[in-house]
């Protein structure tokens, strides 16, 4: 492997990264008082998560991370219209939205599912008048903004290693 080829992939995951901050951070700025330095997080993070070194691993990825993200945006907001953030009701949302990834047989989704709903309930956890829906909804598209980044990335990046396989 030439110089080059060493650093494409961290070139990649750093452009990624930085392009699906800035698309995230604009699209939260849309929705006054919805954190937008954590929706560029929560989309850079996305980025960085799907960014693989081929098309076809990159694409396992991205509906690894878009799956996951919707189970557990879905459990947080549900337990956020219940019930105000708590650290053990964290832990149990985390534990529920495990088990329901088990129960409709995508078990792999379980981690990144998980991640999701810390991030949805730490964020309500900030500022409690935060719509726990629209919160769930927005970190689930900052999902979906960083990982159509990443996925765009490895599509469009020039090296073979990057063709679908």
């Amino acid at each position: 492997m030439n110089r080059a080829e060493r650093l494409r992939t961290p070139a990649e995951i750093a452009l990624a990264a930085l392009v699906a901050f800035l698309l995230g951070s604009w699209f939260t700025s849309l929705f006054p008082g919805y954190l937008p330095k954590i929706g560029g997080l929560w989309s850079a993070i996305s980025a960085i998560v799907v960014t693989q070194a081929t098309s076809k691993e990159a694409l396992s990825s991205a509906s690894l991370r878009i799956l996951g993200s919707a189970i557990g945006a879905a459990t947080s907001a549900v337990y956020l219209t219940l019930l105000p953030f708590h650290p053990a009701g964290m832990a149990v949302a985390i534990f529920a939205t495990v088990l329901l990834c088990a129960a409709v047989k995508v078990p792999s989704h379980g981690r990144l599912a998980a991640i999701t709903v810390i991030v949805v309930m730490v964020t309500s956890s900030l500022d409690p008048k935060l719509s726990p829906g629209l919160n769930a909804l927005l970190r689930f598209a900052e999902s979906c903004i960083g990982t159509g980044v990443a996925v765009l990335a490895v599509l469009i990046w020039p090296g073979s290693r990057r063709q679908i396989e």
